[in-house]
């Protein structure tokens, strides 16, 4: 079968030393200061074959995330952007949903309790937790100690065909009487719950009536505009300077937004907020150190109290931080990593069967033999939100 995959070579930065998860030559989870001058190519795989517990699903849909293009990227001195766990080579892709082909005899469904019947659709989590560690036991899978993650330490679904466990695999048979496309529509349900783990689950969510403010409208900014406007805001404010994206916002909840190359956000958000600010805001930009003054002043200076800042996008640049601020207005700031537990999946998918439609965010859809370039083109082109991969 024809997959699209990633390798590059291990030359770990002056200075840098291995984790004690880290494994040398294969596997770390810092990634930025490791790997070195990727290499994407459509390349030859053979069709995977699957364990007791696992399903092999035929991949129907996938699409392309930052991630993806940040791990083709480089830096002035050849180094990966992404900043996190990656094993290479590996197949890439993770956002996507497709039909169940072959089930393992342990191959259980979680909502049924039954086993996965063959033809089922089906999305999946993208975090492999193990459920053992004491992570995983104290109901934390997204800080799995063995985690392993499908499209970057383990093979994707840039490909035909991908072999999962199926304690990861959510059906999508209840979207069927709202979408035409549930291969489409369950494309975006990972990204989805990334968002929906960083300002419902992580962040506390808000009340019906309360503001939220997001900076960056790629599509976890976006997903996420749409949840909480889902969810009641009252006020949903949205900083991108990108036309596409901005109008895109609009189209999925938006109330207003900023475009902080041309205006001053603190003013902004007092002006659309009557000056109450937000009771959550969601920093997805991935330019913590550039937008966190921004934020802080905005709570600084507003009247909410008890706000709640939330990190989701991936950086390893460090944030300035007023500890005056966040004291005296009593304000948190929190990190959202992944999408696992806690119910988000399920709770996504029936959001989007009760018509939470998130197919606007899907702006592009290409074949599997156009991601390579399409990861270039991504690198400088922001005018898209989400691109996406049919596979016939």
């Amino acid at each position: 079968m024809k997959a699209i995959e990633l390798s590059a070579e291990w030359h770990p930065k002056q200075g840098f030393k291995l984790g004690n998860k880290d494994i040398k030559g294969r596997l770390t989870y810092l990634g930025s200061q490791v790997w070195k001058n990727p290499r994407v190519t459509l390349s030859e795989k053979d069709k995977p074959q699957i364990k007791p517990h696992e399903v092999l699903i035929e991949v129907k849909q996938c699409g392309i995330c930052g991630s993806d293009v940040h791990m083709a990227q480089t830096d002035d001195e050849g180094y990966i952007y992404y900043p996190g766990l990656t094993a290479f080579p590996v197949i890439l892709g993770h956002e996507f949903a497709g039909r169940i082909t072959e089930c393992g005899e342990r191959a259980i469904n979680k909502r049924t309790n039954k086993p996965f019947e063959v033809g089922e659709p089906v999305t999946v989590e993208e975090m492999v937790w193990c459920g053992e560690c004491r992570p995983c036991c104290d109901g934390y899978p997204n800080h799995c100690e063995r985690l392993q993650e499908i499209g970057f330490s383990i093979d994707g679904a840039y490909a035909k065909y991908i072999s999962v466990p199926a304690k990861l695999c959510w059906s999508l048979n209840r979207l069927k009487h709202t979408y035409s496309d549930i291969y489409k529509i369950g494309s975006l349900v990972e990204p989805t719950s990334v968002a929906y783990n960083a300002v419902i689950e992580r962040g506390g969510g808000i009340k019906p009536g309360e503001n939220a403010v997001i900076l960056g409208g790629g599509p976890i900014g976006i997903a996420a505009a749409k949840i909480l406007k889902t969810a009641g805001a009252a006020i949903c404010i949205v900083s991108e300077p990108e036309e596409n994206r901005s109008n895109l916002a609009k189209k999925m909840g938006a109330d207003y937004i900023i475009n902080p190359e041309k205006e001053n956000f603190v003013e902004k958000v007092k002006e659309y907020t009557d000056n109450e600010g937000a009771a959550l805001y969601l920093e997805a930009t991935g330019l913590p150190h550039v937008v966190t003054d921004d934020i802080q002043n905005t709570i600084w200076e507003c009247k909410a109290v008890n706000s709640t800042v939330v990190i989701v996008a991936r950086a390893e640049q460090r944030m300035p931080v007023c500890g005056e601020y966040f004291q005296v207005r009593r304000a948190k700031l929190i990190g959202a990593q992944g999408h696992s537990g806690h119910g988000t999946f399920p709770n996504v998918i029936n959001a989007m069967s009760a018509g939470m439609d998130m197919t606007p965010m899907i702006t592009k859809e290409i074949s599997l033999e156009e991601v390579p370039n399409y990861l270039e083109l991504l690198q400088s082109d922001k005018q898209h939100c989400k691109i996406s991969i049919k596979i016939p």
